[in-house]
């Protein structure tokens, strides 16, 4: 399962704890580009501390070939304006 769905179901299990509250901060951070005080993952159990790693790298992995997918896009897009 990957860390996106993960954190999903814990948030989803324990709403009201300090952990899901964390999780949340650090997706809405990722997503909408706002602030996330790094420190605040220290504080989490180690489970949850490993779920927040886990999620920065799918969230970069995916940031990556979304890029990847847009330069292919206007890759295609400047050789059809060519013919």
């Amino acid at each position: 399962m990957n860390a996106i769905k993960k954190a999903w179901k814990f948030i989803e299990a324990n709403p009201i704890s300090d952990s899901a509250k964390t999780l949340t901060r650090l997706v809405r951070a990722l997503e909408s580009d706002e602030e996330f005080e790094l420190g605040e993952l220290y504080e989490l159990d180690y489970e949850q501390f490993d779920l927040g790693i886990d999620i920065l790298k799918e969230w970069r992995l995916d940031r990556y070939y979304m890029g990847k997918a847009k330069l292919h896009d206007l890759s295609v897009q400047l050789a059809e304006q060519r013919h």
